[in-house]
């Protein structure tokens, strides 16, 4: 599986972004799509997940009701709507794939190259 995230900038405090995620490989509906990001010094951490149909994401609790993930299966891209943004969301965001829903970071196999969400307050 091979990821490629798009859409990551410069956004000030309470803006909104749209980050993308093209996926590419065999059997997608295997899995499970999430977006993961690392702030400077600190660890990695799942923002959030969705099965490829959709029926079940789960959130972390920071970001619940600002952030939404979303799929266009026919493009077989992932999306991460970022609204109501501040400071704390300034972070490497990376697209990851795995088989299994876990909250933990580690339990996903499929990285992307991560973009850069910049709080410019």
């Amino acid at each position: 599986v091979e990821l490629v995230e798009s859409g990551g900038g410069l956004v000030q405090a309470g803006g909104s972004l749209r980050l993308s995620c093209a996926a590419s490989g065999r059997m997608l509906s295997r899995y499970i799509l999430t977006w993961v990001r690392q702030a400077p010094g600190k660890e990695r951490e799942l923002v959030a997940a969705s099965v490829w149909s959709g029926a079940r994401t789960d959130y972390a609790d920071s970001v619940k009701g600002r952030f939404t993930i979303s799929r266009d299966n026919a493009k077989n891209t992932v999306y991460l709507q970022l609204n109501s943004l501040n400071r704390q969301d300034t972070a490497v965001y990376y697209c990851a794939a795995g088989v299994a829903m876990s909250r933990a970071a580690g339990g996903y196999n499929y990285w992307g190259q991560g973009t850069q969400v910049t709080d410019s307050s």
